[in-house]
C-alpha cells in the first residue's frame, strides 16, 4: 500500500503533505530533523492518511492537494475523516 498524509506542526502552525509507503517510519523521520523542509516544525504530527493500492495514485493525489494551495481544503480533509 502507498499512502498519502498530511502532517501538522503546533510550533509552526504549519501542515506538510507527503506520500510513502511506510507513515510510521516517514514520520519517525520528519521528527529527527532528516528532512531539511520540515526540520523547523518538530514535532509533527499526522492529522489525515490515504491509502491506494498504485505508488501513481497515491503521488496523483498528493499533488493534487498540494495544487489546492488552501489550509482551508487541506483542513477539510480530516475534519470529515481524521487519521484515526
Amino acid at each position: 500500500m502507498y499512502y498519502i498524509y498530511i502532517l501538522y506542526s503546533e510550533h509552526t502552525d504549519s501542515y506538510y503533505i507527503g506520500s510513502t509507503e511506510d507513515i510510521d517510519s516517514r514520520l519517525q523521520r520528519h521528527n529527527a530533523g532528516a528532512t531539511p523542509s520540515t526540520k523547523a516544525g518538530r514535532p509533527w504530527r499526522v492529522v489525515y492518511r490515504e491509502s491506494y493500492e498504485h505508488k501513481g495514485d497515491a503521488i496523483r493525489r498528493e499533488k493534487y492537494i498540494k495544487r489546492m494551495k488552501s489550509r482551508k481544503y487541506t483542513e477539510s480533509l480530516f475534519s470529515k475523516n481524521p487519521a484515526g
